[in-house]
């Protein structure tokens, strides 16, 4: 999770589901990359991904498809990264059905 870690800039965001939950800091996303289980719905599994970045716009979009136990047909999820000059992200912020994600819980 270390290495995870040293990928972001010190004063990056991480924009949970929902929109709502933000954590700053690396010191603070550092630390929920150790409960990232209890994050994550019960039999959380990536199906797909897929990126897409725009020409020199710093900016990377991903698709995920995911399925849960309670969600065994499966969704997608979109994550934005943001990347300063140096390719470290500065920004990860992650779009979801905000309902569906609670009910897969």
């Amino acid at each position: 999770m270390d290495s995870v870690a040293s990928a972001y800039v010190e004063d990056m965001i991480f924009v949970l589901p929902g929109q709502t939950d933000i954590l700053s800091g690396k010191t603070s996303f550092r630390s929920a990359l150790d409960t990232i289980g209890e994050a994550l719905p019960t039999g959380f599994e990536i199906t797909d991904l897929r990126y897409f970045s725009g020409e020199n716009t710093g900016e990377v979009v991903n698709i995920v498809e995911w399925k849960s136990v309670k969600v065994p047909n499966g969704s997608q999820s979109a994550i934005l990264w943001k990347f300063n000059e140096s390719d470290q992200i500065t920004e990860e912020r992650w779009f979801v059905d905000t309902e569906q994600w609670k009910a897969a819980f």
